[in-house]
């Protein structure tokens, strides 16, 4: 079994014959330009696939599938978006599935137990699905992410976060069913009580197990607007302490959106005050900051829902009721009431405005991490206010989520703590000369991520790429040998998510 393991988990790296592999599938599948998948929204890696596949159902996704397990080395790769960061989805002399063309295969509202459920397709845009259940329904999924120009099957391969997480858990905590398409080319569906493990293994599993073909997706009654609240904060222990409280608040009593960020203390158009205002006709004072403030400020930004019919007196009362309870500055909110699906939508005029400025395709050395709220503290103190004080030429999420919200079952993993923090630094920077070069970025990514190590800090990789098997193999802890066991369950000759690098193909049958 060790000696099998062994070679399952390095394999060899024997390439592809292009025209051996490809002349089978030529009358068999709609190809699309190869250039669409030799980059990502990353742009930190290339990739020259062998053929990008359109599939137009679950079907045409077998056999894809199937038609890679009869060759010798072919690999397949679901390609959603192309919002990937580090080449996750690429691959390289590989099949790759432009799952984008299955986005209207499945869409059907259903009442189960007297619960609403909507299935729709891997390859839909949460943007779509959220248009969609308005518009017919009035009715939304309750778990979202901050950009919804991502595919619902590639944030269920992850896990999907934002401001609601602490509410509902993760985009995977509230999904009841999937449609996957195995590593065999089996199209199978599973729930919780129905192929339980290849459900369980799928969500958050990278893509490794099976490539998601349709999802049934929890909703709830959709508000009619929101409450939109931004504050801010000099001290970062007030900014955790009341954040900490907000997130741990019952259904009901709380805000319905818990998010929040680090900006430089200056005047920096694209790092400092002038990111916190929401609107043209608000303006961040400096006057209200006390001398003694440091190098980074802290905004907690908030929002609560509600409908048409509500009293502007009820919501106000509750929001002062919410904020009167809180450490911020004095004298620095910014407030708004906007329409729920714009609140939503809200980063759609960030992608408008980026892809103006040219910067939107340009590389984003992102990274995303979960820290535990043991050593939030010290994050802040090594990595705010020291190698991050001058910003990163975009957003710094920082905000807590609930352990309690993530189902153990799922193969994603998180740090061992009741609360635990996503950081996000989500980089939009002009190449060079007008910005500093990748590679620097690159590099202080790096250097953050061996601190945590040096530290001793209790955190996570979220969006985890590693390029050695030792690192994927401490990323998942005691849940490794679990993720092994389900590739060969699932995907027995590692022919899936090769742009994750955590298997090497294989030739076992």
């Amino acid at each position: 079994m060790i000696a099998y393991l062994e070679h399952f988990v390095h394999g060899n790296d024997t390439e592809s014959s292009p025209n051996d592999d490809v002349s089978s599938l030529q009358s068999s599948f709609h190809f699309a330009p190869n250039s669409i998948a030799t980059k990502d929204f990353g742009g930190l890696k290339s990739s020259n696939p062998l053929a990008v596949i359109r599939p137009y159902s679950t079907a045409d996704v077998a056999r894809a599938v199937k038609a890679a397990a009869t060759t010798t080395n072919l690999t397949v790769a679901a390609r959603g978006n192309g919002h990937s960061i580090n080449g996750q989805a690429m691959a390289e002399k590989g099949l790759v599935l432009d799952m984008r063309a299955t986005a209207e295969e499945h869409f059907q509202l259903l009442y189960l137990e007297g619960l609403p459920y909507v299935d729709v397709s891997g390859g839909a845009l949460w943007e779509e699905v959220l248009k969609r259940c308005v518009s017919q329904f009035q009715l939304v999924p309750r778990s979202w992410t901050d950009y919804l120009g991502l595919t619902v099957g590639g944030t269920l391969s992850n896990a999907g976060v934002s401001g609601q997480t602490f509410r509902y858990g993760p985009q995977t905590a509230n999904v009841t069913e999937l449609e996957v398409v195995t590593g065999k080319g089996e199209s199978l569906v599973c729930s919780e009580n129905q192929n339980s493990e290849l459900f369980f293994a799928t969500l958050g599993g990278l893509g490794q197990f099976g490539i998601i073909t349709r999802a049934r997706i929890i909703l709830q009654q959709a508000p009619d607007m929101v409450r939109w609240i931004r504050v801010i904060y000099s001290e970062f222990e007030d900014f955790t302490k009341d954040a900490e409280w907000l997130v741990t608040l019952p259904e009901g009593d709380g805000f319905d959106y818990v998010e929040g960020f680090v900006v430089a203390n200056n005047d920096d158009p694209c790092n400092g005050w002038p990111t916190i205002p929401m609107g043209s006709n608000q303006i961040f004072d400096p006057v209200h900051l006390s001398p003694s403030a440091g190098p980074v400020l802290y905004c907690l930004e908030l929002a609560l829902h509600y409908r048409k019919t509500a009293r502007s007196s009820e919501v106000d009362t509750k929001v002062d009721r919410l904020l009167g309870g809180l450490r911020f500055v004095e004298g620095v909110k910014f407030e708004d009431d906007v329409k729920y699906v714009d609140f939503l939508l809200r980063v759609k005029r960030v992608e408008e405005d980026a892809k103006a400025k040219g910067i939107w395709d340009a590389p984003h050395p992102w990274l995303n991490m979960f820290v535990s709220k043991s050593d939030i503290g010290d994050f802040d103190r090594e990595v705010f206010k020291k190698i991050l004080k001058h910003g990163v030429g975009g957003p710094i999420l920082v905000y807590p989520l609930l352990r309690s919200k993530w189902d153990d079952r799922h193969s994603v993993v998180v740090p061992d703590s009741n609360i635990f923090y996503i950081i996000a630094l989500l980089r939009f920077i002009p190449p060079p000369p007008k910005g500093p070069p990748t590679e620097k970025l690159v590099a202080q990514n790096n250097a953050i991520i061996q601190l945590c190590y040096n530290k001793g800090f209790n955190f996570k990789l979220y969006l985890p790429h590693y390029l050695s098997h030792e690192n994927w193999m401490r990323h998942f802890g005691d849940k490794w040998n679990r993720f092994v066991q389900r590739k060969q369950n699932f995907d027995p000759m590692a022919i899936l998510a090769p742009g994750q690098k955590i298997f090497s193909r294989n030739h076992l049958k």
